[in-house]
C-alpha cells in the first residue's frame, strides 16, 4: 500500500512531462520540416514504422509494383529513419543527377565496418577523403587512360577462349578467372598462373557473396540497431554473425594477399606500372598513400570483376536462348572482321550488332537491380514532399530497365530495339547510362569495365556457338531467366552448351592461346573437333 501512495502522486506529472516533450518535439519537427509531408507509401506502425512491410528479397519487383498505387517516389520509414524509393529516369536523374551536391552521400551502418570495407571509396561518405581517392583513381581510368589496358583486356579474352576450348564444363571458373586475372594484373601488376587461381578466387568468391548479402538494404537488424554488431554468434537469433566473421577473413585475403605481392615485387623493381604501385610512388604520405592503395585495390578487385563475371554469365545465357540473336551477332563479325583473325578494339564502332547485344544484355538481366543507395546530406524538398537528412535514396534501375513504354515487350531479348537504319539508335534510353550509377558517384571504372566487356562478348560470338545444356540423353534442359535475391543479382540458372563454330576457329583460338601464353594441350583434336562432346553441359 505504501509503494502505490508513493507512485500516484507522480504518475500525472509523468503524464504532463511526455506530453511537454511530445508537442516541444511535434513543434520542431514542423518547424524542420515547414509542414510538408513524406512521400507517400504503405502505411506503418507507431515506433516500428515499417519494419514489417518492408519490401526484402528481390525488393526491386516489389517496388516496381507499388510504384503503380503510390508513384515514382515512395516512402519507407523504420525507427525512424527513411528510405525513399525512386521509380523512373525522370526522378532519378532529376535528384541524383542534376541535385548531385545534397543526394550523393552514402549511409554509413555497422555493416561496412563488420565487412572490412574501410578505405573502399565506393561507399565511403561524400566528403574530402572520398574526393581524394576518386580523383587519384580517376586519372587512371578516363576513357583515353582505359587505353593502355586494352591489350591486357585482349589477352585475357584469347587465354578465356582457349580455356573453353579445352575444358568447357568449367565455364564459370573461366569467366571468374578472366576478371580476375585482368583486374590483378592492371591493378597490382600480378601474372597469375591456372595453378595459383584458387588462391585469389577463393577469398574472391566468399567476398563478393558477403558484400551481394550484406550490402542489401535493410537485411540484418544491426544496420537499424548498430549496439548489436558485438553480440556473440552463440546467442540464439545471432548466427549471422558466423557469416559476416567468415566474410570478413575473406575481405582482408583480399585487400591484403595481392599488395603484399605488388609490394614485394616492387622491390625488385617490377609491377612498377600498376596502379597500386602508382598509388604508393605518388606525393603525400607513405602511410596514408598505403591506405588509400589498399582501398582503391579491394574496390577495383570486388566492383571490377564481380560485375563482369555476371554481366558475362548472363551474355551465355542471353545467347543460349535466343540463337537468332547469336546468328546475327555472327554474321556481322564475319563480315567485319573476316575469318584470318580475332576482332579487335579498333572493331568496336563497326559491330552494331554485338554493341546491341551488350546493351540488351545490360537491360534484360539488371546486375544491381537497385544500384547502390545514395543518401541525402541535409533537409531536402522532393516535388513538395520532405526528405530528412541521411535518407537512403535507392533508385529502382530494374524498374528503368523494363519500362513498357520505353522496352515493348521489356521481358524479352531483342537487340535490335537498339538499332534505327544500320546504327545504334541514341534516341533510345541506354542501358550504359543507369547501371554504372548516377552523378558523383557514377562508377569511375566504366570505361574500363565497357572496353573488357566488348572484347570479351566480341570474341566469344566471333568463334563459338552457344547452345541450350543438354542432359544425359542429349536432350535439351527447359531453362527460364530468373534473377537471384541480393544486392548484386546473378541469373539464377545460366547453363549452356558451347563448342567452336569450326574447325578454322578452333585453330585461331589455339593459335591466340598459344601467343597469349597459354598452353591448351595437346589431347585436342582440330580437325575433328573433339575438344567438345556433343553433350558436353556447360556450368
Amino acid at each position: 500500500m505504501g509503494f502505490s501512495l508513493h507512485i500516484y502522486p507522480t504518475l500525472p506529472l509523468i503524464i504532463a512531462l511526455v506530453c511537454v516533450l511530445y508537442v516541444r518535439s511535434a513543434a520542431k519537427w514542423r518547424t524542420r520540416s515547414r509542414g510538408r509531408p513524406f512521400p507517400p507509401g504503405p502505411p506503418g506502425l507507431p515506433l516500428f514504422g515499417n519494419m514489417f512491410n518492408m519490401p526484402g528479397d528481390k525488393a526491386w519487383l516489389d517496388f516496381h509494383e507499388l510504384a503503380g498505387q503510390y508513384g515514382d517516389i515512395i516512402h519507407f520509414r523504420i525507427f525512424g529513419k527513411s528510405t525513399v524509393v525512386l521509380g523512373s529516369p525522370g526522378i532519378i536523374h532529376e535528384y541524383l543527377e542534376k541535385r548531385a551536391t545534397n543526394t550523393s552521400d552514402r549511409v554509413q551502418t555497422p555493416v561496412f565496418e563488420m565487412l572490412e570495407q574501410r578505405g573502399n571509396f565506393g561507399i565511403m561518405p561524400y566528403g574530402p577523403q572520398w574526393r581524394q581517392y576518386r580523383r587519384h583513381f580517376w586519372q587512371h581510368f578516363t576513357s583515353r587512360a582505359t587505353e593502355q589496358y586494352q591489350s591486357i583486356q585482349r589477352d585475357a579474352a584469347h587465354q578465356f577462349l582457349a580455356r573453353v576450348l579445352e575444358r568447357p564444363a568449367q565455364l564459370r571458373d573461366h569467366i571468374r578467372c578472366t576478371f580476375l586475372t585482368t583486374v590483378l594484373k592492371v591493378v597490382y601488376g600480378v601474372d597469375i598462373d591456372e595453378e595459383d587461381f584458387d588462391k585469389y578466387a577463393a577469398p574472391f568468391n566468399v567476398s563478393a557473396e558477403g558484400i551481394a548479402q550484406a550490402l542489401a538494404p535493410g537485411k540484418y537488424i544491426v544496420e537499424l540497431l548498430p549496439f548489436l554488431k558485438g553480440v556473440p554468434k552463440w546467442v540464439p537469433g545471432f548466427a549471422w554473425q558466423a557469416d559476416f566473421g567468415r566474410w570478413r577473413a575473406a575481405v582482408l585475403d583480399v585487400k591484403n594477399v595481392p599488395f603484399a605481392q605488388t609490394k614485394e615485387a616492387m622491390a625488385h623493381g617490377q609491377a612498377l606500372d600498376s596502379l597500386v604501385a602508382k598509388t604508393l610512388t605518388a606525393p603525400g604520405n607513405a602511410d596514408e598513400l598505403e591506405e588509400m592503395a589498399k582501398g582503391i585495390g579491394l574496390i577495383s578487385y570486388e566492383a571490377g570483376a564481380d560485375s563482369s563475371f555476371i554481366a558475362v554469365q548472363s551474355f551465355f545465357l542471353a545467347m543460349s536462348l535466343h540463337p537468332d540473336a547469336q546468328k546475327k551477332a555472327q554474321a556481322e563479325l564475319d563480315r567485319v572482321v573476316g575469318n584470318g583473325r580475332m576482332p579487335e578494339f579498333s572493331d568496336w564502332e563497326s559491330l552494331v550488332y554485338v554493341n546491341a547485344i551488350i546493351r540488351e544484355t545490360l537491360r534484360w538481366h539488371t546486375i544491381a537491380p537497385l544500384s547502390v543507395s545514395h543518401a541525402a546530406t541535409d533537409d531536402d524538398d522532393l516535388h513538395g514532399y520532405f526528405i530528412p537528412a541521411g535518407t537512403v535514396l535507392l533508385p529502382n534501375i530494374w524498374a528503368c530497365m523494363h519500362d513498357p513504354a520505353v522496352y515493348e515487350d521489356p521481358h524479352v531479348f531483342r537487340p535490335e530495339r537498339f538499332i534505327r537504319d544500320g546504327k545504334l539508335d541514341l534516341s533510345v534510353r541506354d542501358p550504359l547510362a543507369f547501371v554504372f550509377g548516377f552523378g558523383r558517384r557514377i562508377c569511375p571504372g566504366r570505361h574500363f569495365a565497357e572496353a573488357s566487356l566488348f572484347i570479351s562478348v566480341a570474341s566469344i560470338l566471333h568463334v563459338f556457338d552457344i547452345t541450350p545444356a543438354l542432359d544425359a540423353d542429349g536432350r535439351p534442359i527447359a531453362i527460364k531467366h530468373s534473377q537471384t535475391a541480393g544486392f548484386i543479382s546473378s541469373p539464377e540458372d545460366s547453363r549452356c552448351t558451347v563448342k567452336p563454330r569450326s574447325a578454322e576457329t578452333a585453330a585461331l583460338i589455339m593459335g591466340h592461346g598459344q601467343a597469349s601464353k597459354r598452353s591448351i594441350g595437346e589431347s585436342i583434336d582440330v580437325a575433328g573437333i573433339t575438344t567438345t562432346p556433343p553433350n558436353q553441359e556447360v556450368y
